[in-house]
């Protein structure tokens, strides 16, 4: 890619500035989108959804915890793959500390429909700290969209609890739930970028973070582009 010119100190400080009139402009949007999106109505979750967790069977209600708010990140997972998805790993490995989380009364769990034994041995091998169930036998993905005729499709979804009554407020998919991932935007501060030119596809760069030095390792299957509904972003 061509490199931006080298210029004095005072000169790039005028072009930062300009630079910041965009970015306010941006983060303005950004936030009326997400007001907007508080405003969006709500879906009484009338099905009980059935997980399982080493040891246990929680319902979708028990997933909160007993907090108001769930936040629900579907992970790729096929039950007769051996691991998950490098690109939905990568968002995991995004997720920080859950009690910045948890001081908002709000949870936080992945779902897969890979069965609870092959989903915690990858979970222990990528050495996460995060509350992961399946959804192996139960409706769950198909309802929220995320497993299709065509394969596993990531998301996010979020839920309100009131009492004893869940509704579904949210699904993002696709580029939708990108700005989760701090990898790409720690990079998009950076010079060079994504540094995506020249691929295929942008992501298939992309690695499980402990195979980046195995070069039979595999980036992200075409499910994660292809088969895509309207709510992709």
């Amino acid at each position: 890619m061509d490199l931006s010119p080298v210029v004095t100190k005072e000169e790039w400080l005028i072009a930062r500035k300009e630079l910041l009139e965009q970015e306010k402009e941006l983060t303005r949007l950004r936030d009326a989108v997400s007001a907007a999106r508080r405003t969006l109505p709500r879906v009484r979750v009338e099905k009980e959804y059935v997980f399982e967790a080493p040891g246990t069977t929680p319902t979708l209600l028990e997933l909160f915890q007993g907090r108001k708010q769930l936040i629900v990140r579907h992970f790729m997972f096929d039950p007769a793959w051996e691991e998950g998805c490098p690109g939905c790993s990568m968002q995991a490995d995004s997720v920080g500390h859950l009690a910045h989380l948890h001081d908002r009364n709000t949870s936080f769990v992945m779902v897969a429909r890979a069965p609870i034994d092959k989903i915690e041995a990858f979970r222990v091998r990528m050495g996460w700290d995060l509350p992961f169930v399946s959804s192996y036998g139960s409706d769950f993905n198909r309802d929220f969209n995320v497993t299709t005729d065509k394969g596993e499709l990531p998301g996010v979804s979020s839920f309100l609890r009131e009492g004893d009554e869940v509704f579904h407020t949210n699904s993002v998919y696709d580029r939708g739930s990108e700005v989760t991932l701090n990898t790409y935007n720690y990079l998009e501060m950076t010079l060079l970028g994504r540094q995506e030119e020249g691929l295929a596809r942008p992501m298939d760069w992309w690695r499980l973070h402990d195979s980046y030095d195995d070069a039979d390792a595999k980036g992200p299957g075409e499910n994660w582009w292809n088969g895509q509904d309207k709510f992709s972003s």
